[in-house]
């Protein structure tokens, strides 16, 4: 009984804290999920461009982010956007401490390091983009906006989800790094619980079962949007 009182909504439980926490993951997920995705298209570009110097930034980028720990990457955000924030207030007369604030820092930390992973899946479902209905466009004089946004992007984004999924999954899961910061995502509220109770098996088995739903539920999405998304694939003969 001591068990469901803990988890429940009473002024005792741990409930109402736990769902919000999961929300504020999803939400951080969210985030970190859509800088990733702006950092990354802008590095698949890189990638795929001509010129030797932005593919060797775009070839750098995947190779740094994808080498060094998240751990690593977010404490230098985190902690080093901190001190560097505050040096610079110093430097305007300030002598106060200027911290870096906790969602922000863990969703660029996460996004980026998201990206890397994107910008892969992205270049990936370009080269998968069939030449000849590039060339069918253009030969037709389309402008390079309208066979972009008519022909390529969509084709893009039915090749990549599949691989947009995984990266999903592991921005879910990475996003539990962010409890350093203080921010109170689902990880950070089950060690809180857990040290306020003592109750450290039934909490963080609790935030793994909540993970665990996150991630079903993620999956089935994922899966009803391929469907949705490959009914107008041309199936073969």
């Amino acid at each position: 009984m001591a068990m469901f009182k803990l988890l429940g909504f009473s002024s005792e439980g741990w409930a109402g804290a736990l769902l919000a926490a999961t929300l504020m993951t999803v939400l951080v997920t969210f985030a970190a999920l859509a800088i990733g995705a702006f950092v990354g298209s802008t590095v698949t570009w890189a990638k795929l461009s001509r010129n030797l110097f932005a593919r060797a930034i775009g070839d750098a980028y995947t190779t740094v982010f994808r080498g060094v720990p998240e751990l690593l990457i977010l404490y230098l955000i985190y902690f080093g956007g901190s001190s560097a924030a505050t040096q610079i207030a110093s430097y305007l007369g300030a002598d106060e401490f200027y911290g870096m604030p906790p969602f922000l820092s863990g969703a660029i930390a996460v996004g980026v390091i998201s990206a890397s992973y994107q910008t892969e899946v992205y270049r990936g479902a370009y080269l998968a983009v069939a030449r000849g209905e590039i060339e069918a466009a253009m030969s037709l004089g389309m402008s390079r906006m309208h066979l972009f946004f008519r022909i390529v992007a969509p084709q893009i984004l039915r090749f990549a989800l599949p691989g947009l999924g995984n990266v999903w999954q592991m921005t879910l899961k990475d996003s539990a790094l962010i409890s350093i910061t203080g921010l109170a995502e689902l990880m950070r509220a089950s060690q809180i619980a857990a040290g306020s109770t003592h109750q450290y098996f039934l909490f963080f088995i609790t935030g793994g079962v909540l993970y665990l739903a996150l991630t079903g539920l993620s999956t089935s999405a994922f899966t009803r949007l391929e469907t949705h998304l490959g009914r107008s694939a041309r199936r073969p003969a």
